[in-house]
This record gives C-alpha cells, structure tokens and sequence, in this order.
C-alpha cells in the first residue's frame, strides 16, 4: 500500500477492542508520520513519577512547587528510560522537533532546566518513552480498526485532566461513548 496520508499532528484512539496492554484505552499523540513509519506520546497515561523525582535524579533544582508536582507520563513502551518534553512552541531548544507552528517535543536537558527555573513552554507534558511504528505497521493496525484517528487538539494535551482524554479525543470526532464501538472492522 503506497504511503499517502500523514497523521502528524493527530490523535491515535484505541478501540475498545485494543487488547495490547500498552494500548488499552490511550490516546497517542503523533509527531511523525511517513513511509518510514511513526512516533508518538502516549498523553493519558501518567506514571507513579513527578517531575520533582526526575528532576533529582538529574541534579536539578526547582523552587516550584507546582514543577515538582508535575506528573510524568508513560509515553510509550520504546525507550522507557529517554524523556520526552511535548510542549507550545516558544524558546529553542537543543532538541526540539517542531511538529506544527504552535507544539514540539524536545528530548534535551535544557527544556527540563527551564521549566525548573520557571522560564520554559507555557504548557508541557513531559513523558519517559515512546510509542513507534515501523513503515506500513500504524497503517496495518488501522486496517484491523485498532484505532481511530483525528485532528490534535492542544487542549485536550496539556489542558484537560488525564483521565478525560480518550473520551474527549473521541468526541471530537463525533463519538459520544466509545465503550459503545464495536472492535470489528466492516468491509464491503
């Protein structure tokens, strides 16, 4: 199947049908997609971990209260151990991959150093791991009706609380309760 539509910038919503225990009931946040294959953050699925642990464990110090508080997010099963940093475009920094105008994800120190002292993105979410895809394997997933798909919205990453986010990503395509899909696909 020749490569023809980029879901960069969009959400992945796991059906009710998704047994995959990493999967289950998330909503992945794509940074890229082409014919080589995809990579997002998984945005619902906050870990045991605040920023204030990740931040002692690198040696950086925050007066913040609300930075320590933080959640951490289990971004997707590849890479566990490697930080992921979505946020609203704004400074530069060492790492950063603009995705759109208006979000990137950044992988280096620095983006972590700012945010302690009070002068990084407006808004972040900040992940350990990734979820990939190698070229056709998100396409083949789809084909098995394992996801929908549809347009990112910021305040669904950054703004609504963790628990909401795979039934508002839904919504904004029009399904009122996904618990109420069916996981087999239709052909005609």
């Amino acid at each position: 199947m020749p490569f023809s539509t980029s879901l960069t910038n969009h959400f992945l919503i796991a059906m009710p049908g998704l047994q995959d225990p990493n999967f289950a009931r998330t909503v992945t946040y794509v940074c890229e997609h082409t014919d080589q294959g995809a990579m997002g953050i998984v945005i619902n699925r906050p870990l045991e971990v605040t920023l204030g642990d990740l931040l002692s464990q690198l040696d950086i110090t925050t007066l913040s209260a609300a930075v320590r508080e933080t959640p951490v997010y289990q971004g997707g099963p590849v890479q566990t151990d490697r930080g992921f940093v979505l946020h609203t475009s704004g400074p530069a920094f060492d790492s950063t991959l603009a995705i759109t105008p208006d979000i990137s994800v950044t992988t280096s120190r620095d983006v972590l150093e700012a945010i302690a002292s009070g002068e990084g993105p407006e808004q972040t979410l900040i992940a350990l791991g990734y979820a990939g895809w190698g070229g056709g394997q998100l396409e083949q997933e789809m084909g098995a009706n394992a996801w929908l798909n549809g347009p990112a919205s910021n305040d669904i990453i950054f703004r609504l609380p963790s628990s909401a986010r795979w039934m508002a990503a839904a919504q904004l395509l029009g399904v009122v309760d996904l618990n109420l899909l069916s996981g087999e696909a239709g052909h005609a």
